[in-house]
């Protein structure tokens, strides 16, 4: 399944992508370029920089880049369709698909989706001023749901009545059971699937109301909870409550909180943290990790994470290895809930998330804490309850150092809790696989999803670029790796200058420099593509992804240009003699060892000289571009005389 090519273009064609990218970061135009601060990467100095006129961006920072549609997918976690999906929405554009069959099921879940709306509506209007909803208003403000809270989260209201959504909204029987919002009873009667409960309406991650969960009111009988039934759109074990709002800050934080309840999300953000989530009716999932992954390094739990066991701990390790995620266990005041500690005490509430701890810690703690070991008998009985957690988890490297706090703890021979412990492994008491993993606890800040990408040429001067030589500079630990080391090295500054404006112009008369003036491969790739695609956007979107060209098209799209480029071609030139230069007195020398006839000598020291004087002459206005000429066309390999070195050259001039 795919959107046709014209109408991705259209897309493209049709995003502002300042306007776009300035609804998550402040941008302020410099020069042609507009900068602000990476909404990827957290710092202080704005090293994002985005070029309107060709739709792209690049941080010289995280060295992220590219158009509206990776924006969104990078930032949100989308798919290529849902980004493409959502722009055209923005821009009102309608989009055609490349499968028949897949766009109308498009069209049916967009006409599904706008009825669940008018739902979410109807009943958030209820419980706002129907009569019948006094009861439920009276419950919300004693559980401290304010009228904000209410219309954030558009809380609603079903009335006790057999089918008044239905009725009020027209649906068939075929509408109501596709959206779960009805069905048909035994007596043949559409009926309303909701009623008489408070409800809090579910969301897909983009924002798109797919169901709802229900309360119902105190000393009613019934179900204290119930949620949509499984549906063309409702899926409980791939939804989470509150990702389309807690998304955005779970991409940059690197974390996300999942809870039990829909008000213990609220109760989260009420105290400031807004990457809470929960589950829908269900128990937490492999599937919601997986999606979850899209987004996050980390996971932390913020409910009972040890009611389950060793079973539950041997999932979460395995989620942990399986989509490099690390879990981690918010420890809660005893008897207390977020929803609860929100009004009470919300600090302590953020505070308890930023102290959660990994898994392993938090199971141990409860053994080792539970009770006062004073003899020899209760150290032992400890330490063998406490050994039993550790075994379970399946990377040696994290068992180890637990081990030895038990050891400490208990005034117990690690030696010997060693030999206990494969003893417990061997006779299966942890049947988790071996496959390590990275320290759960080693990030300590907000880590990209993406790969690291290097830096193909030198740094901006200032801000969080870092350092400004030509070596690779080596990929930061945590980070999966990126497309391999630069070739060669970063590019010269000389050779960035003029590809900047060779990129601001491609077809210009940068475009006749030969290849020759580029040392570096990858900086001679760059020029081929830049003037065989004819601008920037173009040689961005052919060069093949997740490579080093592409990455270096990419910051020079961004990078606004530094004096004209007459004085850039005179640096590269300088640079280039003067490295010709060396080649020459390398070559010299070697004619002195191996006793080279003394004619070849003079012609090499002849043609020294006249290369150290034109080098010197691109300093002079007067012959700065007369020495450039002779030595671009030297360093070409012209044998016409006017620009080939001989005895008689004089000047040049």
């Amino acid at each position: 399944m795919g959107i046709v090519d014209e109408d991705i273009v259209r897309v493209r064609q049709a995003t502002d992508i300042v306007a776009l990218i300035t609804e998550h970061t402040q941008l302020r135009k410099v020069g042609s370029r507009w900068t602000g601060l990476c909404p990827f990467h957290s710092e202080k100095s704005p090293s994002f920089s985005v070029n309107q006129a060709e739709g792209l961006y690049y941080c010289f920072g995280c060295r992220v880049s590219g158009d509206a549609i990776t924006f969104l997918r990078e930032l949100e976690g989308l798919d290529f369709v849902e980004a493409v999906e959502r722009l055209a929405a923005k821009s009102g554009i309608a989009l055609t698909y490349t499968d028949r069959a897949e766009s109308a099921t498009r069209q049916k879940r967009q006409r599904l989706l706008a009825r669940v709306e008018e739902a979410v509506e109807f009943y958030h209007q209820r419980l706002k001023t129907s009569p019948d909803a006094s009861a439920a208003r009276s419950y919300l403000r004693g559980r401290g749901f304010d009228t904000d809270e209410v219309e954030r989260y558009r809380i609603g209201w079903a009335p006790d009545g057999w089918d008044v959504l239905c009725k009020a909204l027209r649906l068939d029987a075929e509408t109501a059971t596709a959206t779960g919002l009805g069905f048909t009873n035994k007596a043949g009667r559409l009926q309303d699937f909701f009623r008489a409960r408070v409800l809090f309406p579910i969301f897909d991650p983009e924002g798109h109301a797919v169901g709802f969960g229900g309360r119902i009111m105190p000393g009613e009988e019934g179900a204290k909870y119930k949620n949509s039934r499984e549906s063309d759109l409702y899926h409980k074990s791939r939804l989470l409550y509150g990702l389309n709002w807690a998304r955005q800050d779970a991409v940059r934080s690197g974390r996300v909180v999942i809870c039990e309840g829909y008000t213990d999300v609220i109760g989260f953000r009420r105290a400031g943290v807004t990457e809470a989530v929960a589950t829908c009716g269900t128990s937490l999932t492999e599937e919601h990790l997986k999606l979850l992954s899209r987004y996050v390094d980390k996971v932390v739990l913020a409910f009972d994470a040890d009611s389950a066991g060793q079973a539950a701990a041997e999932r979460i390790y395995a989620w942990e290895k399986d989509f490099d995620l690390a879990v981690e266990v918010v420890r809660l005041p005893e008897g207390s809930d977020p929803d609860e500690l929100s009004r009470t005490d919300p600090d302590a509430l953020a505070a308890a998330v930023v102290a959660a701890e990994p898994m392993l810690r938090f199971r141990l703690e409860r053994v080792l804490g539970a009770e006062v070991a004073d003899t020899p008998e209760a150290r032992a009985r400890r330490a063998t309850t406490a050994l039993g957690v550790v075994a379970e988890h399946p990377d040696p490297m994290v068992r180890d150092p637990y081990l030895l706090e038990v050891a400490d703890r208990s005034r117990l021979d690690p030696d010997l809790l060693r030999n206990q412990l494969e003893e417990l492994r061997s006779t299966g008491a942890a049947r988790a696989s071996e496959a390590p993993r990275r320290d759960a606890g080693a990030a300590t800040g907000p880590v990209s999803r993406r790969r690291w990408d290097g830096d193909p040429g030198p740094r901006p001067p200032g801000g969080d670029g870092g350092d400004a030589g030509y070596e690779d500079a080596a990929p930061q630990p945590d980070l999966p790796p990126g497309p391999g080391p630069s070739p060669a090295g970063k590019v010269h500054p000389a050779e960035m200058s003029v590809l900047v404006h060779l990129a601001a112009q491609p077809d210009g008369e940068l475009a006749a420099l030969p290849e020759e003036l580029f040392a570096h491969p990858l900086a001679r790739s760059a020029r081929v593509a830049l003037v065989s695609a004819g601008s920037v956007a173009q040689a961005v979107s052919d060069a093949e992804a997740d490579t080093w060209e592409e990455r270096l098209l990419s910051r020079l799209a961004v990078s606004e240009p530094d004096g004209t480029p007459a004085e850039a071609v005179h640096r590269l030139v300088h640079k280039t003699g003067s490295q010709a230069m060396e080649n020459l007195e390398a070559e010299l020398r070697q004619a002195a060892r191996d006793g080279v006839d003394a004619d070849v000598r003079n012609d090499l020291l002849t043609e020294h000289a006249w290369l150290a004087r034109r080098v010197d002459q691109l300093n002079e206005p007067e012959t700065a571009e007369v020495s450039a000429r002779a030595l671009v066309a030297y360093l070409r390999g012209d044998d016409e005389e006017e620009v080939r070195p001989g005895v008689d050259s004089g000047s040049g001039e």
